[in-house]
């Protein structure tokens, strides 16, 4: 798939409030400073289509990209940041809650994670919750320009053999690095898939 147009439609904190649409919706979301923008950026080739910050937690709001007239990207606020208040964190759990749960449009949430890190009890709670609540969703390990090939291989392996504790199957699984461009064609060419097999049904 190429993307050949790619343009910001709206920001909101609620879900109702999304766009009223048949399209099939997807989801971005992870810890924060986890690359969520960056890869937006790098698989749309728009540089400033999502912001980019270097402070964790920026992402405050549901964002959604139209993609050639025919898709969503939605970038969802990044969980986990301390720093915020308690009242803050609630209402951020309560939007992701709601979009997650509730917007028949999303089609598949790609849960991003940083390849660098061990397991983190968050985001596996995070995927624990989705499987309960019978979410679809993918994994992408992000930023795999920052570490060797071998160190990389066994995080990776690491983690899988973490999350066959808990599941007997796994999502699909993605890696990328936004700085190089790498897993592009192999995301968007699952989305590609998606895409046709909805309209099969």
């Amino acid at each position: 798939m190429e993307i050949k147009k790619a343009r910001f439609v709206i920001s909101n904190s609620q879900v109702k409030d999304c766009p009223a649409h048949r399209l099939p919706e997807y989801a971005f979301i992870g810890r924060s400073n986890v690359g969520k923008s960056s890869l937006i950026n790098m698989l749309t080739r728009q540089k400033g289509l999502a912001m980019t910050s270097a402070t964790p937690g920026k992402t405050m709001l549901i964002n959604h990209f139209l993609i050639n007239d025919s898709w969503y990207l939605v970038d969802l606020p990044g969980y986990g940041y301390a720093r915020r208040g308690k009242e803050s964190r609630e209402m951020l759990r309560k939007m992701i809650e709601d979009y997650v749960l509730y917007r028949s449009e999303m089609t598949c949430l790609f849960v991003l994670l940083d390849c660098r890190h061990a397991p983190q009890k968050i985001d596996l709670e995070f995927m624990e919750w989705l499987g309960e609540n019978g979410v679809p969703f993918a994994i992408v390990f992000t930023k795999i320009d920052k570490i060797g090939p071998m160190v990389l291989k066994g995080n990776i392996d690491h983690y899988k053999e973490v999350l066959h504790e808990t599941w007997e199957e796994l999502p699909p699984i993605f890696t990328t690095s936004s700085e190089k461009g790498t897993g592009r064609e192999e995301l968007l060419g699952y989305i590609d898939e998606v895409n046709e097999s909805l309209k099969d049904t």
